[in-house]
């Protein structure tokens, strides 16, 4: 099974939200591609699911979660502006495990860039990472560990 990684759905407008960002939640057109995203997700056997702590991402993936009987779980790795050793350490060790990594518009590229180079992950010339969209990444075990090998993008519901 693939690594699904999901860029969180639209939240609310960073410069009107008042309190910490990683508390600012979806909007309304975020909770409706949230919903849309559980039925793009639920039916392809995820293992687990791991956010970002930011509420914009937890909310994303709740309703997978819910669908799938699974709990939300957060990790650091994923947080804006995480660190490519964080977020490529965390996709290989979840790899096995048919994770939904929901994360923020940063860390998407860095993770891309970092599995292409380190690994030969074949990317299209000119990639995309909307919010609310999925790449699902192709692995193989092997004796060297996991290697990505493809990459294909889902567009935003």
């Amino acid at each position: 099974m693939p690594v699904f990684l999901v860029r969180h759905a639209k939240a609310g407008d960073r410069a009107q939200w008042d309190g910490p960002d990683h508390l600012r939640p979806l909007s309304k057109a975020g909770r409706r591609q949230a919903k849309a995203l559980a039925g793009t997700l639920a039916g392809r056997g995820a293992g687990r699911i791991v956010s970002s702590p930011s509420r914009r991402c937890v909310q994303s993936v709740e309703p997978v979660a819910g669908r799938l009987g699974l709990p939300v779980e957060t990790h650091d790795a994923l947080v804006e502006g995480a660190s490519e050793e964080d977020v490529v350490g965390l996709a290989r060790k979840l790899a096995a495990e048919d994770p939904v990594l929901c994360t923020h518009g940063d860390v998407i590229p860095t993770l891309l860039e970092a599995l292409a180079g380190r690994d030969g992950l074949r990317l299209p010339g000119r990639y995309r990472c909307a919010k609310g969209s999925v790449w699902v990444l192709e692995y193989e075990d092997g004796d060297a560990g996991c290697r990505f090998t493809a990459a294909t993008y889902i567009a935003a519901p």
